[in-house]
C-alpha cells in the first residue's frame, strides 16, 4: 500500500502528528456474522457459514444509476472516475477504497450538481440507512458535522453502474466516508472501508453516537478484573492506514477473545454489535454477520480498550476496538469520535 497523505482535523488540538487521520486504507469494510442480525433471539455465537452469497440489487443502487444518466458531460468527467483511479502502477490502494474528512478533490455537491440531482443525492444517502434515526446520526443532525450542510459534501461515481458493470457511490464530508456499490466486492461489506465521527467527545452526550459508547461501557464493566487486564492495553491503536489493516494469520489480536465471555457478557457484546449496525441499511448489517460468520464467527473477535501512554487524566481508555480475522471496528472516544471500520471476508 502507498503511504497515506495526512488529513487535517479542525478538533485535534495537535493536527494529525498524534493521531493521524487515514486517506485510504488496504482491504475492505464493515463486518460480523451470519445468523446474528439485529433482530432478537439471533445467535451471535454460531458455526462459520459457507461464503457470502451474492445480492441483488438495491434501492439505493438504482438510485445511483439515475444519478448516473443525469449526468452531463461536463460532470461526468468532474466527479465519474475509473473503478481502479488513484492505482497508477504502484499497487496504490484505489481512490474509491480511501476514507475521507470533507468532500473528496473538494468537489462540492453543492458547486457540482443541479437541484433535482442534490434530492436525488439525498434520497441515495437516505437509503443506504436504516431509519430517519440512522439518517440523523450519519448526518450529525443534519449538520455533517465541521461540513456544516449536505452541499458542502461530496458525491463521486467510480466505475459505470449500467449493464451490471462494476461501481462506487462514495459520499464523503466531514468525518465522514461512506459508501455502495452493487455488490461489485461480493466478499467486502459496505463495499469498502467506512469513516464516521462526531465533534464532541465520544462521554458526552451531545455527541450521536454517545450510545454506542455507552453500550461498550456496559461490556467493559461487565468483565472480571482478571478479564480487563487481558482487554486493557496501554497505548494506541493508531488511525493511520496500517491500524485498520488485517492482520496476518496466526498474528495474534490484542484485546479478550469473545469465547473467554461468559454467556452474559457475549450478549452485551451483541448488543454493541446491533448497536454499531444501527445506522445501516439491514442488507448491509445482515452482510457484516455473514462475513464476521464466514471469518471464524464471534469467537473470534477480541475487544480492547486502549489507554493512551502516559495520559494522567482519570478516564479508564481512549479507544475502544473490535477486531478479529477481516474484520476492524476502531473507535477513538477522546479527544472525540473518530472511528474507522474494514471489513471483509478472509481466508
Amino acid at each position: 500500500m502507498a503511504e497515506n497523505p495526512k488529513l487535517n482535523c479542525p478538533e485535534c488540538p495537535d493536527g494529525m502528528d498524534r493521531r493521524n487521520f487515514m486517506r485510504n486504507v488496504g482491504g475492505t469494510a464493515t463486518a460480523l456474522a451470519a445468523g446474528t442480525v439485529l433482530g432478537s433471539g439471533q445467535r451471535v455465537w454460531a458455526e462459520p457459514q459457507e461464503a457470502p452469497a451474492n445480492r441483488v440489487a438495491r434501492p439505493a443502487e438504482e438510485l445511483v444509476r439515475e444519478l448516473y444518466a443525469s449526468l452531463n458531460e461536463e460532470q461526468r468527467r468532474q466527479i465519474v472516475l475509473p473503478w481502479n483511479h488513484g492505482t497508477g502502477n504502484n499497487n496504490a490502494t484505489p481512490t474509491r477504497l480511501g476514507m475521507y474528512n470533507a468532500a473528496l478533490n473538494n468537489q462540492r455537491i453543492g458547486q457540482v450538481y443541479n437541484q433535482q440531482q442534490q434530492e436525488l443525492i439525498e434520497r441515495i444517502l437516505r437509503s443506504i440507512c436504516s431509519d430517519e434515526e440512522g439518517h440523523r446520526r450519519i448526518t450529525r443532525n443534519g449538520t455533517f458535522d465541521g461540513s456544516q450542510n449536505f452541499g458542502a459534501c461530496g458525491s463521486h461515481i467510480f466505475g459505470d453502474p449500467t449493464n451490471n458493470r462494476q461501481f462506487a457511490w462514495v459520499f464523503t464530508g466531514h468525518h465522514l466516508t461512506v459508501r455502495c456499490d452493487g455488490n461489485s466486492q461480493p466478499t467486502t461489506a459496505f463495499g469498502g472501508p467506512m469513516y464516521y465521527g462526531h465533534s464532541p467527545d465520544g462521554y458526552s452526550q451531545r455527541n450521536v453516537f454517545n450510545y454506542q459508547t455507552r453500550s461498550v461501557v456496559s461490556v467493559f464493566d461487565a468483565l472480571t478484573e482478571a478479564q480487563r487486564r487481558t482487554a486493557v492495553v496501554t497505548g494506541s491503536p493508531g488511525e493511520q492506514a496500517p491500524s485498520v489493516r488485517f492482520r496476518a494469520p496466526g498474528q495474534p489480536h490484542p484485546g479478550i477473545p469473545g469465547s473467554e465471555l461468559t454467556m452474559d457478557q457475549r450478549r452485551l457484546v451483541q448488543s454493541v454489535m446491533r448497536d454499531i449496525l444501527s445506522p445501516y441499511r439491514r442488507e448491509d448489517a445482515d452482510e457484516v454477520m455473514r462475513i464476521v460468520q464466514f471469518n471464524g464467527g464471534m469467537e473470534r473477535i477480541h475487544l480492547a480498550f486502549y489507554r493512551d501512554q502516559g495520559a494522567t487524566d482519570n478516564n479508564r481508555w481512549h479507544f475502544w476496538r473490535l477486531e478479529g480475522p477481516g474484520f476492524v471496528w476502531n473507535y477513538r472516544v477522546l479527544p472525540h469520535v473518530h472511528t474507522y471500520v474494514n471489513i471483509a471476508a478472509v481466508g
